[in-house]
């Protein structure tokens, strides 16, 4: 496994796009502090840039790095879900512009994944984390549901968990600083 995250370490920072496997569903990543990067990945997934990603972190501590303030309930949230969560925060910062929603909240995981977490400690930032698909289509559940036009479009595939099926996407909850709670995906 470490031979794999090196090569995808040294591959994000030189601002190129992995794909690799997370807690979830398979994903298309880049550095999620470069711009240019982020890019890659709205010209692979042929989405508009105006539709918001999914950055992971590592932990709290990577995360306060990224959202100005976090509300007390995120933590609780943390500490009470056993699905795989993705939380929508206001004021995001530190992060490639256009990864940052027009009402500047930014959509955050902390996953489970031991791969996941060792990739990004390694890494020390915050990693994009979408689905690997061209928008429109149906998100891949394993691997060999990926195509080939994605898996041409990155520059490094992770040789990790290539049999494994993979369940759904997170859960998507907005928690605003005003303390509004807003279930976008259950």
């Amino acid at each position: 496994m470490q031979t794999e995250i090196n090569k995808a370490v040294q591959i994000l920072k030189n601002g190129g796009l992995i794909l690799y496997p997370t807690d979830t569903i398979w994903g298309i990543g880049c550095d999620a502090t470069n711009a240019e990067a982020v890019e890659k990945v709205f010209k692979l997934k042929q989405r508009h840039d105006s539709k918001a990603l999914i950055c992971l972190v590592a932990d709290d501590r990577m995360l306060k790095k990224y959202v100005k303030k976090i509300p007390d309930v995120a933590f609780d949230i943390f500490n009470v879900s056993e699905e795989p969560i993705t939380i929508i925060y206001d004021d995001a910062q530190h992060l490639a512009k256009n990864l940052i929603a027009e009402d500047n909240s930014i959509a955050i995981r902390i996953p489970s994944d031991d791969f996941c977490f060792q990739l990004l400690r390694r890494f020390n930032g915050a990693i994009v984390s979408t689905s690997a698909n061209i928008s429109g289509m149906p998100t891949p559940k394993s691997f060999k549901e990926i195509s080939q036009e994605v898996i041409k479009g990155v520059d490094y595939v992770v040789n990790l968990h290539h049999e494994k099926n993979c369940s759904k996407p997170s859960s998507i909850i907005k928690l605003g600083n005003d303390g509004i709670v807003k279930i976008i995906r259950a």
